[in-house]
């Protein structure tokens, strides 16, 4: 529950983020704030997943490819999941980017 309930910005990144200051500001080329996150559910064959609501309507403040999203949580400066998109997508700064909607999976324990 804490992706639904504290995540609270996403962004695109020009690599794979390992730390909530890499994907905020070593890497960021963009972000979302107000970020929908759904709460758990099942997930096929095995685990749980949570499902990130589309965005339409995201800030580029760099130019580069974006490769990955991060998401985090503000407020406890942590963050939470990195996700590789399915292909680089160029961006340039001031434009706005969009992704559909997409899930992040949890698998069970070990």
């Amino acid at each position: 529950t804490v992706l639904d309930t504290e995540a609270n910005r996403l962004d695109i990144c020009s690599a794979a983020p390992t730390t909530y200051t890499e994907a905020t500001s070593t890497y960021t080329l963009g972000n979302k704030t107000s970020l929908s996150v759904g709460a758990p559910a099942d997930r096929s064959p095995s685990g749980r997943k949570v499902t990130v609501a589309a965005i339409t309507d995201g800030t580029v403040t760099g130019t580069d490819d974006a490769t990955h999203v991060a998401v985090v949580d503000t407020v406890n400066s942590r963050l939470l999941a990195v996700q590789e998109l399915t292909a680089p997508q160029a961006v340039t700064s001031g434009n706005t980017f969009t992704l559909p909607a997409f899930d992040i999976g949890i698998p069970d324990p070990a």
